[in-house]
């Protein structure tokens, strides 16, 4: 047996603190630099559009102990899934990792996410000593099962969702492990782009690697085994502080995700948070039992969306690494939608992360109300496209929608933008239109859709997708139709999604989970959510209305009734009468006094 020497951190002749002020931040963001290093090569070298264009991917430095160092700018959602991963590597293959090795996994039940998500990690060794590992993640094409893209929200357990990979050698002493390759490559339907992304994602781990071993040339490896233990301690100190400003206290809220695709019921998500000095729980006692459909979700992805969301909440000079775990505990009952087990299906469970996100989101509200907005969209909307070009070439498409952030404390909610705990992007109508046999007929906001507040909600993405092709396999993750995106403090919900059919003179509407044939010709409609209101809509100022009503963004019946403001004029000579404005809002006041007695 090989054995690996692992090297740690210690005081050394630096003492408590190993660094002045300006070395710790020159080496923060040197380590921050080599992580965004590492998802411009992915970007730039990735098969795929959904990891090239919409960034559905994550980098990250971890320690020879598998503490999450530091993070690229992509997917917040991968922040605290690097880790849980990183450890089911080390707990099967220890001291027996070699220079050369590189480790890949995407089984939930094995430190993974969904099957799609494939982890990797590469050590680096420096005198034989290791000094920490490259990692990266990324969502793939199609990882095989019973349905293109791997990602049908209708599947009842993981064995009909793809091959599963435990934690395994991909690369043994810098060798590939062909049996591996070969495997992968007979169980997906797009092998080029699935080894491709593959490919990518170990090009950017050597990016790091080399970037990495540049500074430890320049710093030696000591002073950065001191840095690590650093900057861990700085963040949880960091991260304390901040959790100590809270008040403390229990808060509770429970949002929903409208079904599971199967069964029609709501499925609730319920969040206890305790604040106890400088150290927070999050309870999520009392959620939903795992589901039939494929929404569940495993303990990492669960502690991700914590993460991400209580990270939102904090100054921006915190660093994102583990240090930043250590003050935040979240209970996750296994059996339950967010700690699934065996045999769960998993591969739509971003949707149920998201939901954990708003409901989180809720509870926060009642500790900082000015740090927090109203509910977003409520997750993107995953639409699947898989079939055949004219010249019967194959082809799968995997797009996220993305969508819009609720209304602030202080300004408007954000058309138009990826949810918080994701960061990514949707494919210009350029990329989509020159690699698959579709045409984008129309990507619009929705006029009057926002949740109306004293600061609006983000507004409804609507986007039709007209198949050119023969007929495809078209299969739709999204939410948001029965349960509203939630206003705060006064504010209105957001509107409901929609998912549409149009061809052949009629138009059918569909639920938001769904797998149907798209015939050639026809065109999907869907129409994303929109966000919650935060505040009064009748004490938003008139002005902010009117410069609405003149961007579109509300109509002038939709001025009237969601914010009692009366507009006059023609065309662009459109202005507020003041005293009818005033008149209509006491009146809108009194019907709401009246209705709150009853």
């Amino acid at each position: 047996m090989v054995e690996t020497t692992i090297g740690l951190a210690s005081q050394g002749a630096h003492g408590d603190r190993a660094f002045d002020p300006i070395t710790f931040e020159v080496l923060k963001n040197a380590m921050d630099s080599i992580l965004d290093e590492m998802a411009l090569t992915i970007v730039r070298t990735a098969r795929s559009t959904i990891v090239r264009e919409a960034m559905d991917f994550g980098t990250s430095f971890l320690d020879a102990e598998g503490q999450l160092l530091a993070q690229g700018l992509t997917l917040p959602f991968h922040l605290g899934g690097m880790p849980d991963a990183m450890e089911a590597v080390l707990r099967l293959f220890g001291r027996e990792i070699v220079p050369g090795d590189v480790f890949i996994l995407n089984d939930p039940f094995e430190g993974g996410s969904h099957l799609q998500d494939f982890f990797m990690f590469r050590p680096i060794f420096i005198d034989g000593v290791l000094a920490g590992f490259t990692g990266t993640v990324a969502h793939h094409t199609d990882v095989g099962g019973r349905v293109p893209g791997s990602n049908a929200s209708d599947s009842t357990e993981i064995y009909q969702e793809g091959l599963r990979v435990p934690p395994m050698r991909l690369y043994a002493a810098g060798q590939p492990v062909r049996e591996v390759f070969r495997i992968i490559e007979a169980n997906v339907r797009v092998p080029d782009k699935v080894l491709g992304d593959l490919q990518a994602q170990l090009t950017a781990c050597q990016t790091g690697e080399r970037r990495f071993l540049e500074l430890v040339a320049r710093y030696s490896l000591p002073v950065l085994l001191n840095y690590f233990r650093e900057v861990l301690d700085y963040t949880e100190r960091m991260t304390r502080a901040e959790i100590e400003a809270l008040p403390d206290g229990v808060y509770r809220f429970t949002d929903y995700l409208d079904d599971d695709g199967l069964d029609p019921d709501p499925i609730p998500m319920k969040v206890e948070l305790t604040i106890r000095g400088d150290e927070m729980t999050v309870d999520l006692t009392g959620t939903s039992k795992q589901v039939r459909g494929a929404i569940n979700a495993t303990a990492s992805f669960t502690k991700s969306a914590v993460y991400v969301v209580v990270r939102s909440i904090m100054g921006s000079h915190i660093p994102n690494n583990a240090g930043y775990f250590r003050p935040i505990h979240v209970i996750a009952p296994p059996g339950t939608i967010v700690n699934a087990v065996l045999p769960a299906a998993c591969a739509a469970r971003a949707i149920s992360g998201y939901r954990v996100v708003d409901a989180l989101f809720g509870a926060l509200a009642q500790a900082a109300p000015a740090r927090v907005f109203a509910a977003g969209e409520g997750g993107n909307s995953f639409v699947t496209l898989a079939g055949s070009d004219s010249n019967g070439s194959p082809y799968i498409l995997v797009e996220p929608l993305v969508g819009c952030w609720g209304g602030r404390p202080d300004r408007d909610g954000i058309d138009g933008i990826s949810p918080l705990a994701t960061n990514i992007r949707s494919t210009s109508a350029e990329v989509l239109e020159s690699e698959y046999p579709i045409r984008i007929e129309r990507v619009a906001f929705v006029t009057d859709s926002a949740g109306p507040g004293r600061f609006r909600g983000g507004m409804s993405v609507a986007k039709d997708t007209r198949l050119l092709g023969p007929d495809a396999l078209l299969q739709v993750r999204s939410d948001r139709r029965k349960i509203l995106p939630y206003g705060l403090f006064g504010g209105k919900p957001g509107s409901p999604s929609e998912n549409a059919i149009e061809g052949g003179g009629r138009r059918r509407v569909l639920p938001s989970k769904f797998i149907v044939t798209l015939h050639a010709g026809e065109v999907f409609q869907h129409t994303l959510p929109s966000s919650g209101g935060y505040g009064d809509p009748l004490e938003r100022d008139p002005e902010r209305v009117l410069r609405d009503v003149l961007d579109e963004k509300v109509s002038r019946r939709g001025a009237r009734i969601d914010y009692g403001v009366v507009i006059t004029g023609r065309g662009r000579r459109l202005r507020v009468d003041l005293d009818a404005t005033a008149a209509l809002r006491a009146k809108l006041c009194s019907s709401t006094a009246k209705e709150g007695a009853l």
